[in-house]
């Protein structure tokens, strides 16, 4: 049995647990842009749909999971701090007011829909439709211009790389979106989705390609991690599910192409870390051994997680478990 003092002096079992957190914090995080990531894709749609009983299906198809999905959110900010402090605090006075911004989105994202069911009268749906739209599209283009800062270490926070990232996370989630209603919704609307579905995702490939082009031309000290196997190895695999969800789609292939998309959002995710690593914080020069925690809690926080993480799976297993299949005629927010 593990004592008190070996927990304070070393790693549990010898493991590079500096490491396997920043490798847990942008899983996270990667969690949190793939599910709450058809949300926003969803919502970003509804502005693509005049039909009153086909905005209710889009609701309908979101409305057991949105709170769930931004519990990955949350997580994401809980370990950034628990095992990063010194990251968490830059960022988020660095970043201060974007962080108010993605804060803010997120709750008119959330707000809308309950406020769009309460009343049905043209106007206030109206309304509070756009208010859902603007949510679902200003909440993934925040957290991409914040993506794009912290990777490249600005100071400022409206940047060109923060604006196209954000652009890119934006098409993302609408390919996500999209995937996820395909297995949602039958006839015409399922029908409608696939052209959104092409045009975002020759959207982000696009947006990608200048993101990384930019990179490489204007951040040379990350040049030799572009051009690493990892990363180059990631963007191949991104152009093949990219081709993948686009077979898939045009099959009606729709758990594939729903697979195919949650790759796509693990890619990127994973490209950011890829370039980032061994810095965690390239403004401050903070790597991911500096910015660690001491040994003894960063071992409790490793025993903590390898218990609750599992939990959070099954709990998410039985949520989706049982509201899976697609929303049947009638069925509302």
């Amino acid at each position: 049995m593990t004592d008190t003092g070996t927990l304070a002096s070393e790693p549990l079992f010898g493991l590079p647990l500096a490491d396997l957190w920043f490798g847990l914090v942008f899983f996270i995080f990667s969690m949190f842009l793939f599910l709450d990531g058809f949300d926003f894709g969803v919502g970003a749609l509804f502005a693509t749909r005049a039909d009153g009983d086909e905005r209710e299906q889009l609701l309908a198809a979101i409305g057991p999971f949105w709170d769930g999905n931004e519990v990955w959110l949350v997580v994401f900010g809980g370990a950034l701090f628990a095992a990063f402090p010194p990251v968490y605090a830059n960022l988020f006075s660095r970043y201060y007011l974007l962080m108010f911004a993605i804060l803010g989105a997120l709750i008119i994202r959330g707000l809308a829909p309950e406020m769009y069911e309460q009343r049905h009268d043209d106007a206030w749906q109206r309304w509070w439709g756009r208010a859902f739209v603007v949510g679902s599209l200003t909440a993934p283009f925040f957290l991409g211009m914040f993506t794009a800062n912290w990777l490249l270490g600005a100071t400022a926070i409206l940047t060109l790389p923060g604006v196209v990232v954000g652009l890119a996370v934006v098409a993302l989630t609408v390919v996500d979106g999209v995937a996820f209603l395909r297995l949602k919704t039958r006839g015409d609307l399922r029908a409608d989705l696939q052209t959104d579905g092409y045009r975002a995702l020759g959207a982000y490939l696009g947006l990608l390609v200048v993101t990384l082009g930019y990179i490489y031309a204007t951040a040379p000290d990350l040049r030799p991690a572009l051009r690493s196997i990892p990363v180059v190895g990631l963007v191949v695999v991104t152009v093949v599910l990219a081709g993948i969800y686009a077979a898939a789609t045009r099959a009606d292939r729709y758990y594939v192409a729903f697979t195919s998309a949650a790759g796509l959002v693990f890619a990127l995710v994973s490209v950011v870390a890829g370039l980032m690593y061994p810095e965690i914080d390239r403004a401050s020069g903070l790597t991911v051994e500096t910015a660690i925690v001491s040994t003894l809690p960063l071992n409790l926080m490793s025993i903590g997680a390898a218990i609750l993480l599992p939990l959070v799976f099954v709990y998410f297993g039985v949520l989706y478990t049982a509201f899976s299949g697609p929303i049947e005629a009638g069925e509302s927010y």
